[in-house]
């Protein structure tokens, strides 16, 4: 009887640990994922929040994302993921989900910066809610390519 080429699970790239995770499609997203939601935190925090049931959306979203990524960085870093296939799975499924998210505060975003235009000090809140908003797509596109490069990984 022929012998059988290796299993599928030892042909399965291993999960980074370490600095290793920076060089590493799709986990090398997580930083500037959190780069861009803190900005998107950030600028929004420093206009004066006009519609606050959007822009607290928005805000909520850009922070509870970079606290869990940033646990989710931490945890890759310092190898609690053990190479388990779960982590894959557990990845993809946060990065999905917030993808989601994120486009909705996005699209809030966008709206807030749109009646922002002719508010009470409309130059400066009109220019930090266009930088949030661009700032909220943008990472908004960084979630959705690290789940679908986990996801065809």
């Amino acid at each position: 009887m022929a012998s059988v080429g290796p299993s599928a699970a030892s042909t399965q790239p291993a999960l980074p640990s370490g600095p290793a995770v920076f060089k590493t499609i799709p986990y090398a997203f997580i930083l500037p994922e959190i780069v861009c939601g803190t900005w998107v935190w950030i600028l929004v925090a420093a206009t004066s929040v006009s519609l606050p049931l959007l822009q607290g959306w928005v805000m909520y979203v850009s922070l509870t994302s970079c606290l869990i990524s940033l646990l989710l960085l931490l945890s890759y870093l310092l190898g609690f993921h053990r190479n388990s296939e779960n982590w894959k799975v557990l990845d993809s499924l946060y990065h999905g989900a917030t993808a989601i998210l994120y486009m909705s505060a996005a699209v809030l975003q966008a709206n807030a910066t749109i009646t922002s235009e002719f508010g009470i000090n409309a130059p400066l809140n009109y220019q930090l809610n266009c930088a949030a908003t661009f700032f909220a797509f943008l990472t908004t596109f960084l979630y959705i390519l690290h789940a679908f490069s986990i996801y065809y990984q």
